[in-house]
């Protein structure tokens, strides 16, 4: 049924897992969403996957966290109401929700469909002091305007692709910008973790060829047998990185942790791309000779999520060459002890919440 706030003026009453200190232990929490607007949905959240950067946050890593903090930014549901103004959906519809929930509509960003570039972009739940206070997906409901909502493919399972609502559109936007989505193309991905195998997925259904590069030499079976991978490197054996010098076409980086850029940069031919994605440590800035960049015409680039209209068009294409996660879907009592096995890397390859059959009261 389509509502008005004139209607529907009272808050809508929610249950998530907060943390309230950067001990990042989350608990039961209530708390209030909005009153639904004449272009919000109210959304019954059925999964949300966690993303390394709900550890972060947490836990305070990035030294600006707010609490209490109910993290989640990879978030499908069902419509449960929808704003007597909103078209894009409608009750009963399944509906996602990613990194940003708002922005200001108007700066050039915005105007490009790129609106997690926007100076004024709303994350999905507070990261900054002084930002409107927004609870994330880790709740039974969620209220969010239809322009920040995507259509959820219906051939998709939803538990599978709740982490292309961050991971995956993380790795496609960059791989459609820097026209590394070309059939043919030779392809590198650093890290078989969350980002890196839906990485190996997304270029295998653009028909690429793919070298996982990785410091982990037990991880070469399952990137070759499992997700399709034509070759392995491991990154340390400095044999196998020197046979492969100048023959990639482009990389996508997905490691966070501090690690050598100059045998990345060897490994592209002339014009090749090595593109960053994993959050860096901000005290330990990346070494990097500027050499070999010049001889080569080589770029070194950053890329973070994806706009409305891209992360729609990611999830199309995923639905359309059945593309999900690799998941471990838990009960909601169970994230915090998730969230130590995060830390330690004890996952193949993301956690996704049972949100909708597992949180009670």
């Amino acid at each position: 049924m389509a509502l008005s706030q004139e209607q529907d003026d009272q808050t809508q009453k929610a249950l998530g897992w907060a943390a309230r200190d950067s001990s990042g232990i989350l608990s039961p929490f209530h708390f209030t969403r909005r009153a639904i607007g004449d272009d919000d949905i109210t959304m019954k959240v059925l999964y949300c996957g966690i993303c390394h950067s709900d550890l972060h946050m947490t836990k305070n890593e990035f030294g600006f966290s707010v609490y209490p903090l109910v993290p989640g930014h990879e978030i499908v549901g069902v419509v449960t109401q929808v704003g007597c103004k909103v078209h894009k959906f409608k009750v009963g519809d399944k509906a996602a929700v990613g990194c940003f929930v708002g922005s200001c509509r108007t700066c050039n960003s915005c105007r490009d469909d790129l609106e997690n570039y926007c100076p004024k972009a709303n994350s999905t739940y507070t990261f900054f002091e002084g930002q409107p206070k927004n609870y994330g997906g880790f709740s039974d409901i969620f209220v969010v305007n239809e322009h920040f909502a995507v259509r959820f493919p219906d051939t998709l399972p939803p538990e599978g692709g709740a982490p292309l609502l961050c991971a995956g559109i993380t790795v496609y936007s960059p791989m459609k910008y820097f026209g590394l989505s070309e059939a043919g193309m030779h392809l590198g991905v650093v890290g078989l973790g969350g980002l890196g195998h839906l990485a190996v997925k997304f270029a295998k259904a653009f028909g690429m060829k793919v070298t996982v590069i990785s410091t982990s030499p037990n991880k070469k079976e399952e990137a070759i047998e499992q997700f399709g991978a034509d070759s392995f490197l491991v990154s340390h054996d400095t044999e196998q990185m020197q046979a492969a010098t100048s023959t990639m076409d482009g990389i996508i980086d997905t490691v966070s942790a501090p690690h050598p850029l100059n045998p990345l940069v060897d490994l592209l031919n002339c014009n090749g791309k090595l593109i960053l994605l994993g959050a860096p440590d901000l005290q330990k800035p990346a070494e990097l000779s500027i050499f070999p960049l010049l001889v080569g015409r080589k770029l070194i680039a950053g890329s973070a999520a994806g706009g409305l209209k891209e992360t729609q068009e990611m999830l199309d294409f995923a639905g359309k060459h059945n593309i999900t996660a690799d998941v471990e879907v838990i009960q909601m009592d169970y994230v915090n002890t998730a969230m130590k096995r995060l830390a330690k890397g004890d996952i193949r390859y993301r956690f996704v919440i049972d949100i909708g059959n597992t949180l009670r009261a």
